[in-house]
């Protein structure tokens, strides 16, 4: 007999179900630590890649700390910090906002403009008005993201 008065393990496990009791964290948000993959072709996120070593969330810049589609994260690549704008996102969307495979992320510099000349997937339609909101209301020039992106869904 166990301490809780259990007799097996099965009553435990039954025990532990019957609570909605999870081994495995939240995988449909992106918060701290988050890990991420660089679609555009920026040589660090080039060489970040090709090493395995992805960046990683540990800032995001909006008020729940939680990012999505069009939100701005400061990143850390290769022990460096870099800005970037989320491209595409694994957790559940609203609709005709597509779910991607991967957590995908886009290098920017300080004023907006990206690292890369080119994006390699494609990036979500909803895209466009977001950023030209926060091209107005910040002050940064995220319409040359905009541009060099290849592909639109």
């Amino acid at each position: 007999m166990f301490r809780n008065g259990l007799r097996n393990l099965s009553e435990i496990g039954q025990k532990i179900a019957s609570r909605g009791f999870h081994t495995t964290g939240l995988n449909d948000q992106l918060h701290l630590l988050s890990r991420l993959r660089v679609v555009d072709n920026s040589e660090i996120g080039k060489r970040a890649m090709a090493e395995g070593k992805p960046p990683k969330i540990f800032h995001v810049y909006n008020k729940t700390g939680v990012g999505t589609i069009g939100d701005k994260v400061m990143v850390a690549i290769k022990g460096e910090k870099k800005k970037g704008i989320i491209v595409g996102c694994k957790q559940t969307q609203q609709a005709m906002v597509p779910k991607f495979d991967s957590n995908n992320v886009v290098l920017i510099d300080d004023n907006g403009s990206p690292l890369g000349t080119r994006i390699h997937v494609p990036i979500p339609n909803l895209l466009r008005t977001i950023l030209r909101k926060k091209t107005i209301a910040k002050g940064a020039d995220y319409t040359k993201l905009l541009a060099i992106a290849t592909k639109f869904v």
